[in-house]
């Protein structure tokens, strides 16, 4: 097996996505030697998943592990049970929590050592954080004088130590599109790191590579190494800097991501879920109040798609840690039907952290109106598309000029989600659920699977906690792929390849599809 490490591992995405590859004969083709992560509930995720990822190599996985997922037994008796409670034991062993910084090198350098035991043939994957290059980030601090100061400006320093100090043969590293326009005292930001990655001590060098892109590495431009995730199976539009270096000495060239034949959507991703009610945050929250927000909210409505919702709709319940569902997810086509395979397990029986968060009935009233004018037009409102009634008490509703015109955003049915992010954490707005009946944000569990966590992936802590910790992460499903060119980059060359070629190809094809959602980008945002 190939050792990788995870270093700013949030959840476990790029992990996961890793650890799910298998060899010809079922075997796995990664083993996670450490991970270190700062925030401690997604150490917990961490420990738990790894526990899980262990057992299910043998086909291993106890019933318990399920019961806990479904609420039907607590954390201690899950650890109790000698199966897991000693593979848990084994992968905390492996898992710090630890902020990674000049202050812990001495810590990190030695948990570091001792995982690659000497081996110059392992992959470091992970992704700084990311908060001082995202393009909204950067917005809502630019009056911030202490912003310039920000560390995080510099955390991907603490990445390219651990390449400098312990050279791996291959490594992944993930951020935010802003970090292409990002800059710090004037100079670029993105150009800085990248000439930092190139070059490590002992005259050690690196190619950094695009993943979507053929050029050689000295002719990309800073766009080349964004990726469009909803190109490569995952229903959301999600668009991150990736950088795949190489080390010189190993003379391959890796291969690029094959575009998908289609689109998963978020109908596709949670179409099948159960639905939920909404629930009400003041004034006392029941089934009959939520009828009356409802009642209240179809009037302004009523004129708009009258047809497509129905005011005399029984209310679901409010969801809760497990709801079970006899109905699995269903292949829509071959490859809807891989992301499908990708999230589900018939074992679980349902799905799990599918629960609503509390909102104010002003905000039921315009996610209902939203989400009604989403079925119509086949797009997000914008804010001048609501009735006056509506409108939010805000300033950056009501200026002249708002800062963010889509405040209350649907995922529409027939398309990829926005990009789910840790923000949805504080409010659901930008995460409208595309059904009106329902009157809600997304779910953690939702959210999950447009991130393409597959269900059985338990995520620890509060629902807050949650929420952050799935907007972090790397899509699995993404990271799978990427750990597909990284296997064969660290395997024996065929006699008969040619990787040039073969990446020129596939150029040929991220091109074409790029182009194509593009098109489709336009012809949606074009006015009637």
């Amino acid at each position: 097996m190939i050792p990788v490490l995870d270093i700013f591992a949030g959840p476990g995405g790029l992990s996961e996505g890793f650890n799910s590859l298998r060899d010809s004969n079922g075997h796995a083709v990664f083993e996670s030697k450490a991970a270190i992560e700062m925030e401690a509930s997604a150490v917990k995720t961490l420990v738990l998943r790894g526990a899980f990822r262990l057992l299910e190599r043998d086909g291993l996985v106890p019933d318990s592990y399920y019961g806990y997922l479904r609420g039907e037994i607590t954390k201690e008796a899950l650890l109790a049970s000698r199966l897991f409670g000693e593979a848990h034991a084994d992968v905390a062993e492996e898992t710090h929590q630890i902020e990674l910084g000049p202050d812990n090198h001495e810590l990190t350098d030695g948990i570091i050592a001792k995982a690659i035991g000497g081996s110059d043939n392992w992959a470091l994957i992970g992704g700084p954080p990311c908060q001082a290059y995202s393009i909204v980030g950067r917005s809502r601090r630019k009056h911030d004088l202490l912003f310039e100061d920000d560390k995080k400006h510099f955390l991907y320093r603490e990445y390219l130590h651990t390449i400098r100090r312990f050279k791996p043969s291959v490594f992944v590293m993930e951020n935010v599109k802003g970090l292409l326009s990002s800059t710090h005292d004037g100079a670029s930001m993105f150009d800085r790191i990248l000439e930092d990655l190139r070059t490590a001590d002992d005259g050690v060098e690196y190619d950094v590579y695009s993943l979507v892109h053929s050029s050689a590495p000295g002719d990309l431009s800073p766009k080349d190494f964004i990726i469009r995730a909803e190109l490569y199976g995952v229903p959301q539009r999600r668009h991150r800097v990736i950088l795949l270096g190489v080390r010189r000495d190993l003379g391959r060239v890796p291969s690029i991501l094959k575009p998908w034949s289609m689109l998963n959507t978020v109908a596709t991703a949670i179409g099948d879920m159960p639905p939920i009610r909404s629930v009400i945050s003041r004034g006392g929250d029941s089934v009959e109040n939520w009828l009356k927000v409802r009642q209240g909210a179809q009037r302004n409505v009523d004129d708009i798609v009258a047809a497509k919702t129905d005011s005399r709709y029984l209310a679901p319940d409010q969801g809760n840690k497990f709801i079970k569902s006899g109905q699995p997810m269903g292949p829509l086509s071959e490859e809807s039907g891989r992301l499908g395979k990708w999230l589900s397990d018939a074992r679980l029986g349902g799905v799990a952290d599918h629960a609503s968060r509390r909102h104010m009935t002003s905000d039921l009233e315009r996610y209902h109106f939203a989400a009604s004018f989403a079925l119509k037009e086949d797009r997000s409102p914008r804010l001048k598309d609501l009735p006056i009634s509506l409108l939010p008490d805000h300033k950056s509703a009501t200026a002249e000029v708002a800062a963010f015109v889509d405040r209350f955003n649907v995922q529409v049915w027939n398309r990829p989600s926005s990009t789910i992010v840790s923000h949805m954490a504080k409010d659901g707005h930008y995460f409208i659920h595309p059904d009106p009946n329902q009157m809600r944000s997304l779910t953690v569990r939702e959210a999950a699977r447009l991130q393409t966590f597959p269900d059985n992936y338990a995520f620890e802590g509060n629902q807050t906690q949650k929420y952050v910790q799935v907007g972090n992460a790397v899509p699995p499903l993404l990271a799978r792929q990427i750990g597909e060119i990284v296997r064969d980059l660290m395997s024996p060359l065929p006699t008969d390849s040619n990787e040039d070629d073969a990446r020129r190809e596939l150029h040929v094809e991220v091109a074409q599809a790029e182009i194509a959602l593009d098109r489709m980008a336009f012809a949606s945002s074009a006015p009637a």
